[in-house]
């Protein structure tokens, strides 16, 4: 279903994983042709195509499948969508490319993780992308859209694989998970609040702040984040990610020396504790119901992503 329509001929649709409104597909038309950013997952592929229709857009008329980063809620639904789509070529970082071919590493690594059950529930079918419609990219490569273009930034530090798309149309990013987080839930009058996400495995700090750095000199006018959708202020919310993102990492040291059995509970509720003071910060009166059931996945995964952090650190 398309949730937002934003001007310049973006929308976003809901991939409905997990909970509404936690993870947008986006879709962008010109001239009579269409590129989407990520898939979400195989389960999302049906109201990827409803867009579509809803649009009166036809199927062959698609010609990218722009992928930030191939983790499973962006890209798991890739191959299944990309067979509706007869035209289209899925672009990829060079790093992610090989997985969208043959995607058994991934599919192995999350059932390990999720266990077989789970792993379906969450994501369906992992389908490959004929090598031929994979596109590897480089940085500062253009990919056209009727006259408009697409430009890659390479954007390490939530994962090596990850890619920002500038939108020359429209002077907007779409940047995946490096401009973190925003949850439409924690909105106040109008203002977007912003939390970074360090997921394992390749959270980087120094990568991560960088990748905001470099996207943030170009003065785009927006972004789109996969979760969700559309920001503005992106100065003020820069700020405040790489802010955050240096809390996480005092967090963390503060921890280091401690078996992860004990540092685990103790930085997510020092993480827990962050979140909430900057959403008191930012004039949220969001109470912890809300706060854990839009953010308890989030605290989750940085937890573990921070740790996966020291444990390569320490190995030097």
């Amino acid at each position: 279903m398309i949730t937002h329509r934003y001007d310049r001929g973006i929308y976003a649709i809901d991939a409905e994983y997990l909970m509404p409104l936690f993870d947008a597909v986006h879709l962008v038309v010109h001239e009579g042709r269409a590129a989407f950013v990520d898939s979400g997952t195989a389960h999302s592929v049906p109201a990827m195509l409803a867009a579509l229709d809803e649009l009166g857009i036809k199927r062959d008329h698609v010609d990218w499948l722009f992928l930030t980063h191939v983790h499973l809620d962006h890209a798991g639904g890739a191959g299944q969508l990309m067979r509706e789509l007869p035209n289209a070529k899925a672009v990829v970082h060079p790093r992610g490319a090989p997985h969208m071919v043959d995607p058994r590493k991934l599919i192995e690594a999350s059932i390990a993780v999720y266990g077989r059950e789970l792993y379906d529930q969450l994501y369906g079918e992992l389908l490959p992308i004929e090598q031929s419609r994979v596109v590897s990219t480089t940085e500062g490569q253009r990919f056209p859209l009727g006259r408009r273009e697409f430009e890659i930034l390479h954007t390490p530090g939530h994962a090596l694989h990850h890619q920002t798309f500038f939108d020359h149309g429209s002077q907007s990013v779409f940047t995946g998970d490096t401009l973190g987080l925003s949850y439409r839930v924690f909105d106040v009058d109008g203002r977007a609040f912003g939390i970074p996400t360090t997921s394992p495995s390749q959270f980087d700090p120094a990568q991560l702040v960088d990748s905001i750095r470099r996207i943030l000199a170009r003065r785009p006018e927006a972004a789109f984040l996969t979760h969700y959708a559309r920001i503005d202020d992106l100065d003020r919310i820069g700020q405040d990610l790489v802010r955050m993102i240096e809390a996480h990492v005092a967090t963390a040291l503060s921890h280091e020396s401690e078996a992860v059995e004990v540092a685990r509970p103790a930085i997510r509720a020092a993480l827990k504790e962050i979140f909430v003071h900057e959403l008191r910060q930012f004039g949220s009166a969001a109470n912890d119901d809300t706060i854990e059931h839009w953010l308890g996945g989030d605290l989750d995964l940085n937890t573990d992503g921070l740790l996966a952090w020291l444990a390569r650190r320490n190995r030097g």
